[in-house]
């Protein structure tokens, strides 16, 4: 090993685990990851509404994102920085952050449909609003309901669903936030 690094698959213990939103049906889903024989599972739970979850604002990443290699592939920077280049037709505008609940831990939070970026771009504003009365802090959302969105599109009428959410309070950045290694889940 005259690199001295190892040659040994981690089989993507690293990554750190997501919260997603459908956008159609309108579900947070947990998703983790299960080591089962040697091979990575996704095992995915539905997440009932109202939910407080802590969002990291702080190291919020906007640009690109697509998913026709049928992983997600992100050109992001900072919040605040110039917008990379998009990389391909199949990319589309995204955000990307962390989130954090003591019971589900550290986990990533990204997205590219209009009708979340809509909602994630008015709850950023009032991040913007409040941080300055609460240094060092980060903001708890919380999420308590769903609204509809209709879209007029070639194909007729389509139906999404969008969160319904608002910074409830603050808190101590979490130690966990800072320097944390994901876990293998």
């Amino acid at each position: 090993m005259a690199l001295g690094l190892s040659m040994e698959s981690t089989g993507g213990g690293d990554i750190l685990p997501i919260i997603k939103f459908d956008a159609k049906s309108g579900d947070f889903i947990q998703q983790d990851r299960e080591n089962i024989n040697g091979t990575w599972e996704k095992k995915e739970t539905e997440l009932s509404l109202p939910i407080k979850i802590a969002f990291d604002f702080e190291n919020l990443q906007v640009g690109w994102l697509s998913f026709a290699s049928g992983a997600p592939d992100f050109a992001m920077v900072k919040i605040g920085e110039a917008m990379p280049a998009k990389p391909s037709d199949e990319h589309k505008q995204a955000f990307r952050l962390k989130i954090y609940k003591p019971e589900l831990g550290i986990r990533e939070f990204s997205h590219s449909a209009k009708t979340v970026l809509k909602k994630m771009d008015v709850l950023h504003n009032q991040y913007e609003a409040e941080k300055g009365h609460n240094e060092g802090k980060m903001p708890v959302v919380h999420i308590t309901g769903l609204t509809t969105v209709k879209v007029n599109s070639p194909q007729g009428e389509l139906r999404f669903k969008a969160p319904e959410w608002s910074i409830s309070e603050w808190i101590d950045r979490p130690s966990a936030m800072d320097g944390a290694v994901p876990s293998a889940a």
